[in-house]
């Protein structure tokens, strides 16, 4: 029975990672497209601000769906899901959000909330980060 799930989990975890390449390449042609769309419009070569935050919300995006490929594939490598990885995407996710907000229309209560969770992803990634780095730090000998 253990032996049939784990074929099962298998199937899933390559089934993710194959729609998430489709995702992905669909993703980066879109934003492609968008990118030359946006260029060749008139005014010939030169962007205004919707188009350019359209255009990073697009890549912010394919961003996210690299590191979430990544933690899929590192999944099925070591069978763990790694915090950093996870912590990533959130920070890639909420950067993306950031970017494209309209500050005009949100209330000081949002933006409060938004920073906040922006300080403890960040705080938290930092220490994720150095705890990992002090653990592979090996003690010096005493001389």
């Amino acid at each position: 029975m253990l032996d049939y799930l784990k074929k099962i989990e298998k199937t899933i975890v390559v089934s993710l990672i194959i729609m998430m390449v489709i995702v992905l390449l669909l993703a980066t042609i879109d934003l492609g497209v968008v990118i030359i769309k946006n260029i060749i419009s008139p005014p010939i070569v030169l962007l205004d601000i919707n188009e350019l935050l359209d255009i990073f919300g697009l890549f912010m995006l394919v961003l996210i769906g690299i590191e979430l490929l990544e933690s899929v594939k590192t999944y099925i490598a070591k069978k763990e899901i790694h915090a950093e990885v996870v912590f990533a995407v959130a920070l890639i996710a909420v950067a993306r959000k950031v970017i494209i907000l309209d500050v005009k229309e949100l209330s000081s209560l949002t933006l409060l909330g938004i920073a906040a969770i922006v300080i403890a992803l960040s705080v938290g990634y930092y220490l994720l980060k150095s705890s990992h780095h002090d653990n592979n730090v090996c003690a010096k000998p005493p001389e």
